[in-house]
């Protein structure tokens, strides 16, 4: 019963930190309450590859 419960935790927790990175860092926006995460996410998204719109087209 509790690894049931530690792993119910443990995935609202990604999912709370997904959906936090899609609301407000991936679209350019700070994070209303804790800037600090929002930072530490934007070093993320400027780290990873991105496709240009010419690149995307094949």
């Amino acid at each position: 019963m509790i690894a049931i419960v530690v792993t119910m935790f443990l995935v609202l927790a990604v999912s709370g930190v997904v959906v936090a990175y899609v609301a407000f860092p991936h679209r350019g926006e700070q994070l209303p309450v804790v800037p600090q995460i929002g930072n530490a996410m934007r070093k993320g998204v400027d780290s990873l590859p991105t496709l240009e719109e010419h690149e995307s087209r094949a």
